[in-house]
């Protein structure tokens, strides 16, 4: 039996400490309660659980997994969970944090979670794959359930992984149990428009930003870090509304076009190569250059902490949308700020896969299925909503979309925990 050194990490600081440092600065801002503060820097609970997989060849390697509830004073706990080789237990309960916020400004009737095992899947075969997740389903079975913590993908699963762990919970409990875990394959209770949530959530947010400042959408030149399936699917619906993708990038590198890029052929290519260099009619790139590149919107969507105080004076984009979580550090946002670059916040930005993860919930629940149209109908109306709402707190406050976005949702969970009280 086996267990791997942790990798080299790709955080620079403690996600954490960070998320409760953007809380202290919202509770003064909004004058929220000290005391409330201090109840919501601290994650409910959590588990790190040792995920033992027998291998294909005969080994067995003892994987470290983590899920962690920040949150249910309004509703069960939500947050997906990511398969990566530096995941750590502070960054699971950031990401915890940050989807409590999230749901409570999408006004979503749900609390913040988050999972993760300390893994490379890229390096698993499906065999391999299959056996961590039903293990590390069964070592969490008594943390989830479709009333208390509702799994989804993240960074490294996606629709094969939540049905691994759907089956699994389900078997243990002796009936197929559609609300325990969101993101699932169509054939067995998932929602249409799912795939494609988080990234028509950013469109939405993105189109809606340009009618504020008085640009149109088709002008635009968007630049996209990160290729999986949130940078990918948002590079297929702006190219569809004629908007230039000028680069792209993924974990091996990138390519740019100032004229745009074809983005059916680069997604073609990556399905075909598993990477998007040597795209015809493209230069290569790296992931740092494209921050830094020349475009309208900057999409960051990937993972944590790529805009940071080095690079952000460099930044030539005049908006960023977060299509992931954290990805700007705080010392960035400041200089960002002062630059008047207009930075759409995670918790707004790539809040569509959560809401449409809520919708596959409701139908699960229920057993009765929406069509794809009204799916899409309803993510637009809460997504521009909590747009709206976030636009008009910041020029109410004369502060960033971050700390306006930020402060609604910390005061819904603040004014439910009051209203709730504390037991016994």
């Amino acid at each position: 039996m086996s267990a791997a050194a942790p990798p080299p990490t790709h955080l620079r600081e403690n996600p954490f400490e960070l998320a409760q440092g953007q809380l202290r600065r919202v509770g003064e801002t909004f004058a929220v309660d000290e005391d409330l503060i201090r109840i919501l820097s601290l994650c409910k609970k959590g588990v790190e659980v040792s995920v033992p997989v027998q291998m294909d060849d005969g080994s067995v390697h003892a994987f470290t997994g983590y899920r962690v509830i920040h949150n249910m004073t309004r509703g069960p706990a939500k947050g997906g969970i990511r398969y990566h080789p530096a995941v750590t237990q502070d960054e699971v309960k950031a990401l915890a944090m940050w989807m409590t916020w999230k749901c409570a400004l999408m006004g979503l009737p749900f609390g913040g979670a988050k999972g993760g095992v300390i893994c490379d899947p890229k390096t698993l075969s499906s065999g391999e794959l299959e056996r961590l997740t039903r293990r590390y389903t069964t070592e969490i079975i008594n943390e989830i359930g479709p009333e208390k913590d509702i799994p989804a993908p993240d960074v490294g699963t996606d629709a094969q992984v939540m049905a691994w762990i759907f089956d699994t919970y389900s078997m243990n409990v002796g009936h197929s149990v559609l609300g325990v875990v969101t993101g699932k394959p169509l054939s067995i209770g998932g929602s249409v428009g799912r795939v494609g949530a988080t990234a028509r959530g950013s469109l939405y947010c993105i189109r809606t930003a340009l009618q504020k400042q008085g640009k149109r959408l088709h002008d635009t030149r968007v630049a996209i870090q990160g290729f999986g399936n949130v940078g990918s699917n948002l590079a297929q619906l702006l190219a569809e509304e004629g908007v230039r993708v000028i680069a792209v990038s993924d974990s091996k590198g990138g390519v740019a076009n100032p004229y745009g890029l074809d983005v059916p052929a680069a997604v073609a290519h990556k399905a075909e190569h598993g990477q998007l260099e040597g795209l015809p009619g493209s230069d290569s790139i790296t992931n740092e250059e494209l921050i830094e590149i020349d475009c309208d919107v900057l999409t960051p969507c990937a993972l944590e902490q790529v805009i940071t105080a080095d690079n952000a004076p460099r930044i030539q984009a005049s908006m960023i949308c977060e299509g992931a979580n954290g990805p700007t550090t705080p010392a960035a946002d400041e200089i960002l700020e002062d630059r008047n670059i207009l930075v759409l916040p995670d918790v707004l930005a790539n809040a569509g896969g959560v809401v449409v993860s809520y919708f596959e919930w409701v139908q699960g629940l229920q057993e009765y299925f929406w069509k794809e149209y009204e799916v899409n109908a309803k993510l637009n109306d809460i997504v521009v909503r909590a747009f709206e709402e976030t636009w008009s707190t910041r020029e109410r406050y004369a502060t960033s979309m971050r700390t306006a976005a930020y402060g609604l949702a910390v005061q819904r969970v603040a004014e439910a925990t009051t209203i709730r009280g504390l037991y016994p």
